[in-house]
Protein backbone atom coordinates (compact mmCIF):
# COMPACT_ATOMS: atom_id res chain seq x y z
CA UNK A 1 0.00 0.00 0.00
CA UNK A 2 1.32 3.43 -0.90
CA UNK A 3 -0.01 6.58 0.76
CA UNK A 4 1.65 9.80 -0.47
CA UNK A 5 2.36 12.05 2.47
CA UNK A 6 1.77 15.72 1.75
CA UNK A 7 4.40 16.78 4.23
CA UNK A 8 6.95 14.66 2.38
CA UNK A 9 6.08 16.26 -0.94
CA UNK A 10 6.23 19.78 0.48
CA UNK A 11 9.74 21.19 0.66
CA UNK A 12 10.13 22.86 4.02
CA UNK A 13 12.32 25.92 4.44
CA UNK A 14 15.71 25.94 6.07
CA UNK A 15 14.25 27.77 9.07
CA UNK A 16 11.58 25.10 9.57
CA UNK A 17 14.16 22.32 9.78
CA UNK A 18 14.52 21.73 13.48
CA UNK A 19 18.03 21.07 14.77
CA UNK A 20 19.47 20.73 18.21
CA UNK A 21 21.36 23.73 19.60
CA UNK A 22 19.57 26.03 17.16
CA UNK A 23 22.06 25.50 14.30
CA UNK A 24 21.13 26.64 10.81
CA UNK A 25 21.86 24.93 7.50
CA UNK A 26 23.93 26.53 4.78
CA UNK A 27 21.61 27.31 1.82
CA UNK A 28 24.54 26.98 -0.62
CA UNK A 29 25.15 23.36 0.27
CA UNK A 30 24.81 21.06 -2.76
CA UNK A 31 22.32 18.80 -0.98
CA UNK A 32 20.14 21.77 -0.05
CA UNK A 33 20.10 23.03 -3.63
CA UNK A 34 19.39 19.54 -4.94
CA UNK A 35 16.53 19.09 -2.49
CA UNK A 36 14.78 22.18 -3.90
CA UNK A 37 15.64 21.42 -7.52
CA UNK A 38 14.31 17.88 -7.89
CA UNK A 39 10.52 17.83 -8.48
CA UNK A 40 9.78 14.96 -6.13
CA UNK A 41 5.99 15.15 -6.25
CA UNK A 42 5.93 15.26 -10.05
CA UNK A 43 7.85 11.99 -10.29
CA UNK A 44 5.90 10.22 -7.55
CA UNK A 45 2.80 9.38 -9.63
CA UNK A 46 4.28 6.40 -11.44
CA UNK A 47 6.00 5.22 -8.27
CA UNK A 48 2.67 5.13 -6.45
CA UNK A 49 1.22 2.94 -9.23
CA UNK A 50 3.66 0.20 -8.15
CA UNK A 51 1.53 -0.33 -5.04
CA UNK A 52 -1.97 -1.28 -6.27
CA UNK A 53 -2.99 -2.85 -2.98
CA UNK A 54 -4.89 -0.67 -0.53
CA UNK A 55 -4.08 -2.85 2.45
CA UNK A 56 -0.95 -3.56 4.39
CA UNK A 57 1.79 -1.41 5.87
CA UNK A 58 2.32 1.94 4.08
CA UNK A 59 5.27 1.97 1.74
CA UNK A 60 8.30 4.18 2.08
CA UNK A 61 7.80 7.57 0.33
CA UNK A 62 9.31 7.98 -3.11
CA UNK A 63 11.57 10.78 -1.95
CA UNK A 64 13.10 8.59 0.71
CA UNK A 65 13.57 5.64 -1.70
CA UNK A 66 15.19 7.62 -4.52
CA UNK A 67 17.04 9.98 -2.20
CA UNK A 68 18.79 7.19 -0.30
CA UNK A 69 20.00 5.63 -3.57
CA UNK A 70 21.27 9.01 -4.79
CA UNK A 71 23.22 9.54 -1.57
CA UNK A 72 24.59 6.01 -1.68
CA UNK A 73 25.88 6.43 -5.24
CA UNK A 74 27.30 9.88 -4.67
CA UNK A 75 29.21 8.87 -1.56
CA UNK A 76 29.95 5.28 -2.68
CA UNK A 77 28.71 3.70 0.53
CA UNK A 78 27.34 0.29 1.46
CA UNK A 79 23.75 -0.20 2.57
CA UNK A 80 24.73 0.03 6.22
CA UNK A 81 27.19 2.81 5.56
CA UNK A 82 24.66 5.10 3.87
CA UNK A 83 22.21 4.74 6.77
CA UNK A 84 24.95 5.62 9.24
CA UNK A 85 25.93 8.63 7.12
CA UNK A 86 22.32 9.85 7.04
CA UNK A 87 22.06 9.54 10.82
CA UNK A 88 25.07 11.84 11.26
CA UNK A 89 24.42 14.43 8.54
CA UNK A 90 21.57 16.99 8.84
CA UNK A 91 22.01 18.07 5.21
CA UNK A 92 21.23 14.56 4.01
CA UNK A 93 18.19 14.36 6.28
CA UNK A 94 16.93 17.63 4.86
CA UNK A 95 17.50 16.27 1.36
CA UNK A 96 15.35 13.23 2.20
CA UNK A 97 12.46 15.45 3.32
CA UNK A 98 12.77 14.90 7.05
CA UNK A 99 11.33 17.76 9.11
CA UNK A 100 13.86 17.68 11.91
CA UNK A 101 17.24 16.22 12.72
CA UNK A 102 17.11 12.77 14.24
CA UNK A 103 19.74 10.33 15.46
CA UNK A 104 17.44 7.43 14.63
CA UNK A 105 17.84 5.52 11.37
CA UNK A 106 15.06 6.54 8.94
CA UNK A 107 14.94 3.04 7.39
CA UNK A 108 16.60 -0.33 7.83
CA UNK A 109 19.55 -1.19 5.56
CA UNK A 110 17.75 -4.27 4.24
CA UNK A 111 15.02 -2.06 2.75
CA UNK A 112 17.51 -0.51 0.30
CA UNK A 113 17.62 -3.78 -1.65
CA UNK A 114 13.89 -3.50 -2.32
CA UNK A 115 14.44 0.09 -3.45
CA UNK A 116 16.92 -1.09 -6.08
CA UNK A 117 14.54 -3.82 -7.24
CA UNK A 118 11.58 -1.44 -7.46
CA UNK A 119 13.41 1.45 -9.14
CA UNK A 120 14.42 -0.39 -12.29
CA UNK A 121 16.85 0.85 -14.92
CA UNK A 122 13.99 1.80 -17.24
CA UNK A 123 12.20 3.78 -14.53
CA UNK A 124 15.40 5.59 -13.52
CA UNK A 125 15.99 6.60 -17.13
CA UNK A 126 12.49 8.07 -17.22
CA UNK A 127 13.39 10.13 -14.16
CA UNK A 128 16.66 11.06 -15.85
CA UNK A 129 14.85 12.20 -18.99
CA UNK A 130 12.39 14.28 -16.99
CA UNK A 131 15.20 16.09 -15.19
CA UNK A 132 17.14 16.68 -18.41
CA UNK A 133 14.17 18.07 -20.32
CA UNK A 134 13.58 20.66 -17.59
CA UNK A 135 17.19 21.87 -17.64
CA UNK A 136 16.57 24.29 -20.53
CA UNK A 137 17.39 24.50 -24.23
CA UNK A 138 20.63 25.82 -25.67
CA UNK A 139 20.81 28.49 -28.35
CA UNK A 140 21.97 25.85 -30.77
CA UNK A 141 18.46 24.38 -30.77
CA UNK A 142 16.60 27.63 -31.13
CA UNK A 143 15.05 28.20 -34.59
CA UNK A 144 16.89 30.61 -36.85
CA UNK A 145 15.14 33.57 -38.42
CA UNK A 146 11.68 32.42 -37.44
CA UNK A 147 9.30 33.15 -34.63
CA UNK A 148 7.79 30.68 -32.24
CA UNK A 149 4.51 30.83 -34.14
CA UNK A 150 6.28 30.02 -37.36
CA UNK A 151 7.96 27.10 -35.71
CA UNK A 152 4.61 25.73 -34.63
CA UNK A 153 3.30 25.84 -38.22
CA UNK A 154 3.12 22.68 -40.29
CA UNK A 155 6.59 21.99 -41.61
CA UNK A 156 7.82 18.97 -43.49
CA UNK A 157 10.36 16.92 -41.61
CA UNK A 158 12.67 17.00 -44.63
CA UNK A 159 12.86 20.81 -44.41
CA UNK A 160 13.96 20.87 -40.75
CA UNK A 161 17.60 21.83 -40.33
CA UNK A 162 19.88 19.52 -38.38
CA UNK A 163 21.09 21.08 -35.15
CA UNK A 164 23.21 20.03 -32.23
CA UNK A 165 25.86 17.41 -31.54
CA UNK A 166 25.59 13.82 -30.33
CA UNK A 167 28.50 11.83 -28.89
CA UNK A 168 28.31 8.04 -28.66
CA UNK A 169 30.60 5.63 -26.87
CA UNK A 170 30.47 2.39 -24.93
CA UNK A 171 32.07 1.25 -21.70
CA UNK A 172 31.87 -1.56 -19.17
CA UNK A 173 31.22 -1.38 -15.43
CA UNK A 174 32.94 -4.33 -13.76
CA UNK A 175 31.24 -6.27 -11.01
CA UNK A 176 32.87 -7.10 -7.70
CA UNK A 177 33.86 -10.72 -8.32
CA UNK A 178 37.07 -12.66 -7.84
CA UNK A 179 39.14 -13.06 -10.99
CA UNK A 180 37.90 -16.36 -12.43
CA UNK A 181 40.34 -19.24 -12.69
CA UNK A 182 39.25 -22.70 -13.74
CA UNK A 183 40.66 -24.56 -10.74
CA UNK A 184 39.32 -21.98 -8.24
CA UNK A 185 35.83 -22.11 -9.80
CA UNK A 186 35.83 -25.90 -9.56
CA UNK A 187 36.98 -25.74 -5.95
CA UNK A 188 34.17 -23.32 -5.09
CA UNK A 189 31.67 -25.59 -6.87
CA UNK A 190 32.96 -28.59 -4.91
CA UNK A 191 32.55 -26.77 -1.59
CA UNK A 192 28.95 -25.78 -2.37
CA UNK A 193 28.10 -29.34 -3.44
CA UNK A 194 29.52 -30.61 -0.16
CA UNK A 195 27.25 -28.20 1.71
CA UNK A 196 24.27 -29.67 -0.16
CA UNK A 197 25.33 -33.20 0.75
CA UNK A 198 25.67 -32.11 4.39
CA UNK A 199 22.13 -30.72 4.22
CA UNK A 200 20.67 -34.03 2.99
CA UNK A 201 22.61 -36.02 5.59
CA UNK A 202 21.53 -33.74 8.46
CA UNK A 203 17.87 -33.35 7.54
CA UNK A 204 17.07 -36.56 5.64
CA UNK A 205 19.83 -39.11 6.45
CA UNK A 206 18.27 -41.97 4.43
CA UNK A 207 21.66 -43.73 4.33
CA UNK A 208 25.22 -43.33 5.49
CA UNK A 209 26.94 -40.09 4.59
CA UNK A 210 28.87 -40.51 1.31
CA UNK A 211 32.61 -39.95 1.25
CA UNK A 212 33.51 -36.64 -0.39
CA UNK A 213 37.29 -36.55 0.29
CA UNK A 214 36.98 -32.85 1.09
CA UNK A 215 40.22 -32.65 3.07
CA UNK A 216 42.23 -34.23 0.29
CA UNK A 217 40.50 -32.09 -2.34
CA UNK A 218 41.16 -28.87 -0.43
CA UNK A 219 44.80 -29.83 0.17
CA UNK A 220 45.31 -30.40 -3.58
CA UNK A 221 43.65 -27.07 -4.39
CA UNK A 222 45.77 -25.11 -1.88
CA UNK A 223 48.94 -26.75 -3.18
CA UNK A 224 48.34 -25.03 -6.52
CA UNK A 225 46.72 -21.83 -5.20
CA UNK A 226 49.70 -21.09 -2.91
CA UNK A 227 52.27 -22.13 -5.46
CA UNK A 228 54.45 -19.28 -6.72
CA UNK A 229 55.13 -21.07 -9.99
CA UNK A 230 52.07 -22.57 -11.68
CA UNK A 231 53.07 -24.65 -14.66
CA UNK A 232 50.52 -25.71 -17.26
CA UNK A 233 51.03 -29.34 -16.23
CA UNK A 234 50.26 -28.62 -12.56
CA UNK A 235 47.15 -26.65 -13.50
CA UNK A 236 45.81 -29.43 -15.72
CA UNK A 237 46.44 -32.05 -13.04
CA UNK A 238 44.58 -29.97 -10.44
CA UNK A 239 41.66 -29.29 -12.79
CA UNK A 240 41.39 -33.01 -13.62
CA UNK A 241 41.25 -33.93 -9.92
CA UNK A 242 38.72 -31.19 -9.09
CA UNK A 243 36.55 -32.30 -12.01
CA UNK A 244 36.53 -35.79 -10.52
CA UNK A 245 35.45 -34.52 -7.10
CA UNK A 246 32.68 -32.37 -8.61
CA UNK A 247 31.44 -35.26 -10.76
CA UNK A 248 31.30 -37.58 -7.73
CA UNK A 249 29.38 -35.01 -5.63
CA UNK A 250 26.90 -34.41 -8.46
CA UNK A 251 26.25 -38.15 -8.65
CA UNK A 252 25.63 -38.29 -4.90
CA UNK A 253 23.12 -35.44 -5.14
CA UNK A 254 21.47 -37.16 -8.09
CA UNK A 255 20.95 -40.25 -5.92
CA UNK A 256 19.29 -38.18 -3.20
CA UNK A 257 16.92 -36.51 -5.65
CA UNK A 258 16.08 -39.79 -7.39
CA UNK A 259 15.08 -41.12 -3.99
CA UNK A 260 12.51 -38.31 -3.71
CA UNK A 261 14.43 -35.73 -1.69
CA UNK A 262 14.39 -32.12 -2.92
CA UNK A 263 16.91 -29.36 -2.53
CA UNK A 264 15.78 -26.22 -0.72
CA UNK A 265 15.32 -23.09 -2.79
CA UNK A 266 18.59 -21.51 -1.60
CA UNK A 267 20.55 -24.37 -3.21
CA UNK A 268 18.55 -24.85 -6.42
CA UNK A 269 20.15 -22.07 -8.48
CA UNK A 270 23.63 -23.07 -7.30
CA UNK A 271 23.00 -26.69 -8.27
CA UNK A 272 21.88 -25.81 -11.80
CA UNK A 273 24.77 -23.39 -12.24
CA UNK A 274 27.33 -25.94 -11.07
CA UNK A 275 25.95 -28.54 -13.47
CA UNK A 276 26.49 -26.16 -16.38
CA UNK A 277 29.89 -25.13 -15.01
CA UNK A 278 31.00 -28.77 -14.83
CA UNK A 279 30.01 -29.41 -18.45
CA UNK A 280 31.88 -26.29 -19.59
CA UNK A 281 35.03 -27.08 -17.63
CA UNK A 282 35.00 -30.70 -18.80
CA UNK A 283 34.66 -29.58 -22.42
CA UNK A 284 37.54 -27.10 -22.10
CA UNK A 285 39.76 -29.66 -20.35
CA UNK A 286 39.19 -32.38 -22.93
CA UNK A 287 39.63 -30.02 -25.88
CA UNK A 288 42.52 -28.06 -24.35
CA UNK A 289 40.83 -24.71 -24.84
CA UNK A 290 40.00 -21.76 -22.62
CA UNK A 291 36.88 -20.49 -24.34
CA UNK A 292 33.33 -21.74 -24.47
CA UNK A 293 29.97 -20.18 -25.29
CA UNK A 294 28.23 -18.44 -22.36
CA UNK A 295 31.12 -19.22 -20.07
CA UNK A 296 30.36 -19.03 -16.36
CA UNK A 297 32.89 -16.88 -14.49
CA UNK A 298 31.04 -16.60 -11.17
CA UNK A 299 28.87 -19.20 -9.45
CA UNK A 300 26.95 -16.61 -7.44
CA UNK A 301 26.52 -14.37 -10.52
CA UNK A 302 26.33 -16.71 -13.52
CA UNK A 303 24.80 -13.99 -15.73
CA UNK A 304 28.12 -12.09 -15.81
CA UNK A 305 29.97 -12.83 -19.06
CA UNK A 306 33.62 -12.15 -19.90
CA UNK A 307 33.71 -9.06 -22.13
CA UNK A 308 36.85 -8.62 -24.21
CA UNK A 309 37.39 -4.87 -24.50
CA UNK A 310 41.06 -4.87 -25.49
CA UNK A 311 42.01 -2.21 -22.95
CA UNK A 312 45.61 -2.00 -21.81
CA UNK A 313 44.65 -2.01 -18.13
CA UNK A 314 42.09 -4.81 -18.31
CA UNK A 315 41.82 -6.68 -21.63
CA UNK A 316 38.90 -8.74 -20.25
CA UNK A 317 36.20 -7.28 -18.01
CA UNK A 318 33.41 -9.01 -16.11
CA UNK A 319 30.37 -6.82 -15.85
CA UNK A 320 27.76 -4.92 -17.82
CA UNK A 321 28.40 -3.24 -21.15
CA UNK A 322 26.41 -0.15 -22.03
CA UNK A 323 26.27 2.68 -24.55
CA UNK A 324 25.95 6.31 -23.51
CA UNK A 325 25.05 9.32 -25.63
CA UNK A 326 26.13 12.85 -24.71
CA UNK A 327 24.43 15.87 -26.22
CA UNK A 328 25.97 19.32 -26.73
CA UNK A 329 24.91 20.33 -23.20
CA UNK A 330 26.84 17.47 -21.63
CA UNK A 331 23.70 15.52 -20.65
CA UNK A 332 24.04 11.76 -20.74
CA UNK A 333 21.49 9.10 -21.65
CA UNK A 334 21.72 5.34 -21.67
CA UNK A 335 21.19 3.97 -25.18
CA UNK A 336 21.70 0.27 -24.47
CA UNK A 337 22.41 -1.80 -21.38
CA UNK A 338 23.30 -5.46 -21.72
CA UNK A 339 25.28 -8.31 -20.20
CA UNK A 340 26.18 -9.48 -23.71
CA UNK A 341 29.26 -8.27 -25.54
CA UNK A 342 27.25 -6.67 -28.35
CA UNK A 343 28.72 -4.62 -31.20
CA UNK A 344 28.39 -0.90 -30.55
CA UNK A 345 27.82 0.02 -34.20
CA UNK A 346 24.28 -1.40 -34.04
CA UNK A 347 23.26 1.39 -31.65
CA UNK A 348 23.93 4.43 -33.81
CA UNK A 349 20.77 4.42 -35.95
CA UNK A 350 18.46 3.96 -32.95
CA UNK A 351 20.31 6.68 -31.04
CA UNK A 352 19.89 9.12 -33.92
CA UNK A 353 16.17 8.37 -34.19
CA UNK A 354 15.68 8.88 -30.46
CA UNK A 355 17.54 12.18 -30.73
CA UNK A 356 15.04 13.28 -33.37
CA UNK A 357 12.09 12.20 -31.19
CA UNK A 358 13.36 14.41 -28.37
CA UNK A 359 14.32 17.50 -30.35
CA UNK A 360 12.31 17.30 -33.59
CA UNK A 361 15.42 17.07 -35.77
CA UNK A 362 18.56 15.03 -36.30
CA UNK A 363 21.90 16.21 -34.93
CA UNK A 364 24.17 18.21 -37.16
CA UNK A 365 27.11 15.97 -36.34
CA UNK A 366 27.76 12.75 -34.46
CA UNK A 367 31.11 12.07 -32.80
CA UNK A 368 32.06 8.41 -32.60
CA UNK A 369 35.15 6.22 -32.68
CA UNK A 370 36.16 3.83 -35.41
CA UNK A 371 33.90 0.91 -34.44
CA UNK A 372 30.76 2.96 -35.21
CA UNK A 373 31.99 4.02 -38.66
CA UNK A 374 30.57 1.12 -40.65
CA UNK A 375 29.39 1.50 -44.20
CA UNK A 376 25.71 1.19 -43.23
CA UNK A 377 26.04 3.83 -40.49
CA UNK A 378 27.88 6.16 -42.88
CA UNK A 379 25.11 5.77 -45.45
CA UNK A 380 22.45 6.51 -42.82
CA UNK A 381 24.23 9.68 -41.74
CA UNK A 382 24.70 10.75 -45.36
CA UNK A 383 21.01 10.23 -46.16
CA UNK A 384 19.98 12.38 -43.16
CA UNK A 385 22.65 15.10 -43.56
CA UNK A 386 24.50 14.09 -40.41
CA UNK A 387 28.22 14.71 -40.35
CA UNK A 388 30.09 11.72 -38.90
CA UNK A 389 33.47 12.30 -37.34
CA UNK A 390 36.55 10.48 -38.54
CA UNK A 391 38.26 9.89 -41.87
CA UNK A 392 36.51 8.63 -44.97
CA UNK A 393 36.58 4.98 -46.03
CA UNK A 394 39.43 3.81 -48.20
CA UNK A 395 43.17 4.25 -48.19
CA UNK A 396 44.22 7.55 -46.61
CA UNK A 397 46.19 10.07 -48.64
CA UNK A 398 49.91 10.31 -47.90
CA UNK A 399 50.00 14.11 -47.80
CA UNK A 400 46.66 14.54 -46.03
CA UNK A 401 46.83 16.68 -42.90
CA UNK A 402 44.38 16.90 -40.05
CA UNK A 403 41.88 19.65 -40.66
CA UNK A 404 40.54 22.09 -38.09
CA UNK A 405 37.18 20.25 -38.09
CA UNK A 406 38.84 16.91 -37.32
CA UNK A 407 40.79 18.47 -34.48
CA UNK A 408 37.61 20.01 -33.06
CA UNK A 409 35.75 16.69 -33.32
CA UNK A 410 38.49 14.87 -31.42
CA UNK A 411 38.48 17.60 -28.79
CA UNK A 412 34.70 17.54 -28.32
CA UNK A 413 34.60 13.75 -28.14
CA UNK A 414 36.61 13.91 -24.94
CA UNK A 415 33.36 14.92 -23.22
CA UNK A 416 32.11 11.32 -23.16
CA UNK A 417 35.39 10.14 -21.66
CA UNK A 418 35.08 12.86 -19.04
CA UNK A 419 31.60 11.60 -18.24
CA UNK A 420 32.80 8.00 -17.89
CA UNK A 421 35.59 9.15 -15.61
CA UNK A 422 33.24 11.09 -13.33
CA UNK A 423 30.70 8.27 -13.34
CA UNK A 424 33.24 5.64 -12.32
CA UNK A 425 35.43 7.68 -9.96
CA UNK A 426 32.74 9.70 -8.18
CA UNK A 427 29.40 7.96 -8.63
CA UNK A 428 29.93 4.25 -8.09
CA UNK A 429 30.11 2.87 -11.63
CA UNK A 430 33.76 1.88 -11.27
CA UNK A 431 32.85 -1.26 -9.32
CA UNK A 432 29.30 -2.61 -9.07
CA UNK A 433 28.70 -4.16 -5.64
CA UNK A 434 25.17 -5.47 -6.17
CA UNK A 435 24.66 -9.21 -6.60
CA UNK A 436 21.30 -9.59 -8.36
CA UNK A 437 20.86 -9.22 -12.11
CA UNK A 438 18.13 -6.59 -11.97
CA UNK A 439 19.81 -4.58 -9.22
CA UNK A 440 23.07 -4.56 -11.16
CA UNK A 441 21.31 -2.89 -14.09
CA UNK A 442 19.54 -0.39 -11.86
CA UNK A 443 22.83 0.41 -10.12
CA UNK A 444 24.41 1.48 -13.42
CA UNK A 445 21.34 3.52 -14.38
CA UNK A 446 21.51 5.23 -10.99
CA UNK A 447 25.16 6.12 -11.60
CA UNK A 448 24.20 7.82 -14.88
CA UNK A 449 21.36 9.68 -13.17
CA UNK A 450 23.52 10.89 -10.28
CA UNK A 451 26.29 12.02 -12.62
CA UNK A 452 23.77 14.11 -14.53
CA UNK A 453 22.27 15.54 -11.32
CA UNK A 454 25.59 16.95 -10.19
CA UNK A 455 26.57 18.14 -13.67
CA UNK A 456 23.47 19.84 -15.16
CA UNK A 457 22.30 23.34 -14.41
CA UNK A 458 19.56 22.88 -11.84
CA UNK A 459 18.28 26.45 -12.02
CA UNK A 460 15.58 25.61 -14.54
CA UNK A 461 14.42 22.67 -12.47
CA UNK A 462 14.31 24.86 -9.35
CA UNK A 463 12.00 27.36 -11.06
CA UNK A 464 9.73 24.66 -12.46
CA UNK A 465 9.39 23.11 -9.03
CA UNK A 466 7.51 26.13 -7.79
CA UNK A 467 5.62 26.79 -11.04
CA UNK A 468 1.89 26.15 -11.14
CA UNK A 469 1.78 25.93 -14.91
CA UNK A 470 4.12 23.00 -15.34
CA UNK A 471 2.96 20.72 -18.13
CA UNK A 472 2.24 17.13 -17.21
CA UNK A 473 3.65 15.92 -20.51
CA UNK A 474 7.19 14.66 -20.52
CA UNK A 475 9.48 13.25 -23.13
CA UNK A 476 10.30 9.60 -23.04
CA UNK A 477 13.67 8.07 -23.79
CA UNK A 478 13.49 4.40 -24.53
CA UNK A 479 16.52 2.42 -23.45
CA UNK A 480 17.38 -1.01 -24.81
CA UNK A 481 17.89 -3.39 -21.90
CA UNK A 482 18.89 -6.95 -22.73
CA UNK A 483 18.94 -10.14 -20.69
CA UNK A 484 16.82 -9.04 -17.78
CA UNK A 485 15.23 -11.89 -15.87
Amino acid sequence: MYIPEKRKNRQITLFDFNQSCGMELDPNNEWIRLAHAIPWSRMETKYAAMFPSKTGHPATPFRMALGVLIIQKRKKLSDRGVIKEIQENPYLQYFLGMEKFSHEAPIKPSVIVSFRKRLTAGYLMEVNEYILETSGVTKEHEPKNESKNAKAANTRSDDIENLGTEILDATCSPSNIRYPQDFSLLNEAREKLEDMIDYFHKNCHPWAKPRTYRRVARKEYLALAKSKKRTEKKIRVTIRKQLGYVRRDLEYLGDYMEAGYALPSKYTDYYLTIQKLYEQQKHMYENKTHSVEDRIVSISQPYLPPIVRGKAKSPVEFGVKYDVSIDEKGHARLEKLSFDAYNENTILVDAMNRYKERTGHYPKRVLVDQIYRTRSNRNFCKDHNITMSGPKLGRPSKDKKNTKEEYQDNTDRIEVERFFSAEKRCNGAGLIMTKLEETTLSSIAMSVLVTNLFAVDLTGIFLLYFSDNLSSEKAEHYIIIDDVV
